[in-house]
C-alpha cells in the first residue's frame, strides 16, 4: 500500500517515509521515525509569554512547547526525580496547579451571540443556560475539525471559547466579516490555571467557600481569589475531580492567584505540574493536532456525539456531517481511516513520544500510526489512541506496534498491541460521550 507522498517506483527518492494509507488527508502526517532531537528552543518575542510564564519557571518548569503561538510549560519534575509519573502521581492521589493560559479566550458578545454561537458549533447552542458550559467543536465546510474548546456561557449576550491549539479567532471573524452578526470577537485579558485531583474541591472550598462544592459539572461561578476577580468552571483535562479558574484581567491579577492557590495548597500536598497527557489518554481526552485536527472528520475520532440528529438551527458543516453520517447509519464507513484505543506491550511509556509510532497488521505490514501513547499505571499496561484502517478498528483486532529500541521488549521487534474500549479506565467525571452512550443515545444534549 503506497503513502499519498509515493508513486510506484520513487521509493529511493524517499526512502524514509512510511507507506502507511493516508489518502484521506490532502496534507499527510510526518511519519518519519527522526527520534528525539536534541535542539534548544529560541526565546524570543514573536512567540509570547504568558502572565503566569515567570511563575512556572519559578516553580521549577524546566521544559516547554508553543501552543497556541505561546510558551507552554510541559515539565516541572525532572527525569531524575521521577519526571512525568512523579506528576501523575500527584495528580491521581492528591492534588495538582496547572499554567493553561494558553488556553486563550476568544469572546463573543452582543445581541446576535447565542445566533452567531450556535452557527458555528455542532452542538446547540440555545440549550446552554448562563453560567453553564459544554464541550464542543467547531467544523468548516468539510466536516473537519477546527478546534475542540470548551465554551463557556457567561450571560445571555456573552460566551466565551476556550481553546484548544489552533487559531480559532481568525476563523471566526471570518465568518462574520460580513457582519451578519451583531457581535464582537476578541481574544480577552483572562487566563486559566487548572487544580486538578481529589483534592481539589477540598482546596477550593477553602479558596473560595464551600458553596463551590454545589457547582455542577460544566457550571460557573463568579468569585475571588486573592481579592481577584475570577470564574470557576467545574472542568479539566483530566478525567478526575478537577476546576479551572479563569483569572480576569490576567497581566495584571497572575501573581496575586497563584501565590494564593500555592499557599493555601500546600496543607493539600499541592503540586505544579504540567497538563497531564498521561491522564487524558486514559480518561480518552483528545488533544487538537495530536489526536484530531482540521482534516478529520467527528465520525473518525470518537466524537460522533457532538453531531446531533435533531438540532434546529444550521451550522457550519452540517450538509457534509450529515452526508458522512448516512453512509455509516447504511452500514458503511467514509474514511479509510479510523480513531481507535489500543493496549500495547513493550517497557511503559513514561515520557512524551517524539513521533507517530507505527502500527502494523500482525504480518508486519503498516498501515497506521500511534498518535498519544502513555503508560498507565492502574491497567500495568501501555495505553494508546492511534489511526487504523476502518476493518481492523473492532475491539478485540490484534496489531503490532514498532516502539523505539527503548522501549521495545526486544530489540528491532515490534510488540503486541490490541484494539480496545476508550476511555481505558472510568473518569471521576464522565465526559458526555460517556453519559450520551450510557443513556443509550448516539449524541449528546
Amino acid at each position: 500500500m503506497l503513502s499519498t507522498t509515493q508513486t510506484p517506483g520513487d521509493e529511493r527518492i524517499h526512502p524514509n517515509v512510511p507507506t502507511v494509507d493516508q489518502s484521506d488527508r490532502i496534507v499527510p502526517i510526518n511519519l518519519r521515525q527522526s527520534g528525539p532531537t536534541p535542539v534548544q528552543m529560541l526565546i524570543s518575542t514573536r512567540v509570547r509569554k504568558s502572565p503566569f510564564w515567570h511563575l512556572s519557571i519559578e516553580a521549577g518548569a524546566w521544559r516547554a512547547t508553543v501552543y497556541n503561538r505561546m510558551y507552554h510549560p510541559r515539565g516541572y519534575v525532572r527525569p531524575e526525580d521521577g519526571g512525568a509519573m512523579a506528576e501523575y502521581d500527584a495528580l491521581i492521589n492528591r492534588v495538582t496547579l496547572w499554567n493553561v493560559a494558553v488556553e486563550r479566550q476568544i469572546r463573543i458578545k452582543g445581541p446576535d451571540a447565542e445566533a452567531f454561537v450556535d452557527f458555528v458549533i455542532t452542538r446547540d447552542a440555545t440549550r446552554i443556560r448562563p453560567m453553564h458550559g459544554k464541550y464542543c467543536i467547531l467544523c468548516n465546510d468539510r466536516g473537519g475539525i477546527l478546534n475542540d474548546p470548551v465554551l463557556l456561557r457567561l450571560a445571555e449576550d456573552e460566551f466565551w471559547f476556550s481553546i484548544s491549539d489552533s487559531d480559532l479567532m481568525l476563523w471566526l471573524q471570518g465568518v462574520n466579516v460580513a457582519r451578519r452578526f451583531d457581535v464582537e470577537i476578541d481574544e480577552i485579558d483572562v487566563s486559566p490555571l487548572q487544580i486538578q485531583g481529589p483534592l481539589s474541591e477540598d482546596l477550593m472550598a477553602d479558596l473560595v467557600g464551600e458553596e463551590v462544592r454545589a457547582i455542577p459539572y460544566y457550571g460557573l461561578m463568579e468569585t475571588e481569589i486573592g481579592g481577584c476577580p475570577v470564574v470557576i468552571s467545574q472542568t479539566g483535562f483530566t478525567g478526575e475531580k478537577g476546576y479551572e479558574v479563569y483569572v480576569r484581567d490576567a497581566t495584571e491579577n497572575a501573581e496575586e492567584i497563584w501565590y494564593a492557590i500555592r499557599g493555601q495548597g500546600a496543607r493539600f500536598g499541592l503540586r505544579v505540574i504540567a497538563p497531564a497527557h498521561h491522564r487524558r489518554i486514559a480518561a480518552g481526552i483528545l488533544s487538537w493536532g495530536q489526536d484530531l485536527d482540521a482534516e478529520t472528520s467527528p465520525f473518525q475520532v470518537n466524537l460522533a456525539y457532538q453531531v446531533p440528529r435533531k438540532k434546529a438551527g444550521d451550522y457550519i458543516g452540517r450538509a457534509e456531517l450529515e452526508r458522512q453520517r448516512a453512509i455509516i447509519d447504511e452500514g458503511g464507513y467514509p474514511f479509510r481511516q479510523k480513531l481507535v484505543g489500543m493496549k500495547l506491550g513493550g517497557h511503559p511509556i513514561t515520557d512524551y513520544a517524539p513521533d507517530f509510532w507505527l502500527v502494523t497488521d500482525p504480518e508486519g505490514n503498516r498501515m497506521g500510526y500511534l498518535t498519544s501513547p502513555w503508560w498507565s499505571p492502574e491497567l500495568e499496561t501501555n495505553i494508546a489512541l492511534g489511526y487504523v484502517p476502518w476493518e481492523m478498528s473492532a475491539r478485540g483486532t490484534a496489531l503490532k506496534v514498532e516502539l523505539p529500541e527503548a522501549y521495545s521488549e526486544t530489540s528491532g521487534q515490534s510488540v503486541d498491541a490490541v484494539v480496545c474500549e476508550v476511555p481505558f479506565r472510568p473518569s471521576v467525571n464522565p465526559s458526555a460521550r460517556e453519559r450520551a452512550i450510557a443513556a443509550g443515545r448516539d449524541s449528546a444534549d
